[in-house]
């Protein structure tokens, strides 16, 4: 995927979760931030970040927040880019007969349902931005969504379904992603016990820049 309209600026502070101040060309702006996990180690005073102009010239916000500069490299940190990148990925492969997103199931909603033949495949998609010592963690926030959808994969193993869950590393020389068992001890639990169970782990890594996040 690629943005359309990048613009540089210096990270000044993240006064919430949604929100931002940086410094675009002198002046302070307050923009959107498209990832509402903590980045703490990323969202640093001072650092360089990526903005992608908003398409409504009236809103608010008149940028997104999508990418940090960190250790001489580029991580981009957009939520939405993960599922983004796996669709546009699960097309180019063309081994799917049917790709299906934002599938109702359960008491979810799981990110792809596919199809190859007679075999049903369900995939949910997390994009991991905490590189620690050459290591992907997740998540970097505690996330009930997360262990609830893992538990949904495990259950949907039973009733004939291929489950699996996508790392979408979202900076470069990383591969590989744990659970972030610190931070979140109910999904590292629940991945152990998918992973047990039968559940696929995919570690999708990704070419990035300040204006394009692709699966390689």
């Amino acid at each position: 995927m690629k943005y359309k309209n990048i613009k540089k600026a210096k990270f000044i502070s993240r006064p919430n979760r949604f929100m931002a101040k940086v410094d675009i060309d002198g002046e302070e702006v307050t923009v959107h931030v498209k990832n509402t996990g903590r980045c703490k180690e990323l969202l640093l005073p001072g650092c360089t970040v990526y903005l992608d102009k908003a398409d409504n010239p009236d809103r608010k916000t008149p940028y997104d927040l999508v990418a940090v500069e960190h250790d001489d490299s580029i991580i981009n940190i957009d939520s939405q880019a993960p599922n983004v990148v796996v669709r546009e990925w699960l097309l180019r492969q063309g081994q799917y007969s049917l790709v299906k997103p934002e599938y109702k199931y359960g008491d979810s909603r799981i990110d792809f349902y596919m199809e190859k033949g007679q075999e049903k495949y369900l995939m949910e998609v997390k994009g991991c931005t905490l590189f620690i010592d050459g290591i992907g963690y997740f998540p970097d926030a505690p996330t009930q969504r997360g262990a609830r959808h893992l538990k949904e994969l495990t259950a949907a193993i039973k009733k004939g379904y291929h489950s699996v869950i996508a790392f979408v590393i979202q900076g470069e020389g990383i591969s590989e992603v744990r659970p972030n068992e610190a931070t979140d001890p109910d999904f590292a639990k629940a991945y152990h016990e998918a992973v047990s169970a039968g559940v696929e782990v995919l570690f999708l890594k990704c070419k990035v820049r300040a204006d394009e996040l692709c699966i390689i």
